[in-house]
């Protein structure tokens, strides 16, 4: 392994401290910087994790020539602008899901990546978790046959979260659902259809004008005879917390748990089925970053951010994330998911949101790649 280190920058230090010790420990990274708009958070993390070099302002991070690369983690409605302006900058980009909120700031993020000849990686946890990367591993020792279809579902109450997410629309936060379907075919998403279901509360509606408690969206996959099925809820229905990914295939079909706890099923030979013990994967990273597949950065539950709590740590996906952004910087290759890929699996759901506010519309899917 090359000793090249790369100076990461870490934006947001609520979900993002968890990835602090990550890169400390990792060969290759430098922990460099930590940005937090609060001093007193910012000043009470960089203490602890003994991070140096600190910025309230994020547009004064991406000054600094020493940042080599920024990983975001602020609010939604950031990730686009800051990423943009971090790849103007000449800075490679990590970014927590989802890419972004329109189809036009994907747009932007692709034109600044294309110029700026920077990686941009969407950090999405679902494709680099312990179950797909079973899954995955079962796709490339032919164990699955030819896959016939997939079917993803996010179910998650969000009562409680930051203001910015009251009322969202279920399928602006669908990429730990379509990721998983297009990212085990190698695909893209061409066009899509969704229909929203039921009703949120009446003081929800207001901040995105959208009504659903449900959307469940069918997509087609671009240049491949393939489609897969997606649902996504945040609020007003009974639900324990579910990020999962079903694949059928003609030897082998997966079926994700339906509770926590409990064990995915492999359907062999039409009708034979058995539980299975997922893996960890930790064996596919530097030893030093191993142990955080399997634990946070804290010890005590009320420290963790919610998100690690209510996804089981994601699925081990964090250190595998920052593995592969790093990689792909010292190997000079593009990350996966690139950034093509990232704002596609990011429109999927932009575009199913929009479909459903029209009754079910068939909604085409731009395509970036010149």
């Amino acid at each position: 392994m090359s000793d090249k280190k790369v100076n990461v920058a870490i934006v947001g230090l609520g979900f993002g401290a968890e990835f602090i010790p990550i890169y400390q420990r990792h060969p290759n990274a430098n922990l460099y910087a930590i940005c937090q708009r609060n001093k007193t958070k910012l000043d009470q993390i960089g203490d602890a994790f003994k991070v140096e070099k600190r910025y309230t302002d994020f547009d004064e991070l991406i000054k600094d020539p020493n940042v080599d690369a920024v990983h975001i983690n602020s609010p939604i409605h950031l990730h686009a602008p800051q990423a943009i302006a971090a790849l103007k900058a000449g800075k490679h980009v990590a970014c927590t899901v989802p890419a972004a909120t329109t189809v036009e700031e994907c747009k932007q993020i692709v034109k600044a990546a294309e110029k700026a000849k920077k990686n941009y990686m969407m950090m999405e946890t679902v494709v680099y978790s312990r179950e797909f990367l079973y899954v995955r591993e079962m796709r490339d020792k032919g164990k699955l046959g030819r896959i016939q279809f997939m079917r993803g579902s996010h179910l998650q109450n969000m009562e409680g979260w930051p203001g910015y997410w009251e009322g969202l629309p279920p399928m602006h936060y669908a990429t730990h659902c379509v990721s998983p379907c297009l990212a085990i075919v190698k695909g893209e998403a061409d066009y899509v259809s969704c229909l929203g279901s039921g009703r949120i509360a009446e003081n929800l509606i207001g901040k995105y004008g959208s009504p659903f408690s449900f959307e469940t969206a069918h997509c087609k996959i671009r240049n491949q005879d393939l489609s897969f099925e997606v649902t996504r809820y945040l609020f007003n229905a009974s639900r324990q917390y579910r990020e999962s990914f079903d694949l059928y295939g003609e030897k082998t079909s997966f079926e994700w748990q339906l509770a926590e706890g409990d064990e995915p099923i492999l359907h062999t030979g039409g009708e034979k089925t058995e539980k299975v013990k997922v893996p960890d994967y930790a064996h596919l990273l530097p030893e030093g970053i191993r142990q955080y597949t399997t634990k946070g950065v804290y010890d005590a539950n009320e420290h963790k951010h919610l998100s690690f709590v209510q996804g089981s740590g994601h699925g081990g996906s964090h250190p595998h994330l920052a593995h592969e952004f790093l990689m792909s910087l010292i190997e000079t290759r593009p990350s996966f998911p690139d950034v093509y890929q990232s704002v596609n699996w990011t429109m999927v759901g932009i575009c199913a949101h929009e479909s459903a506010m029209r009754g079910g519309e068939i909604i085409k899917i731009p395509d970036f790649r010149r």
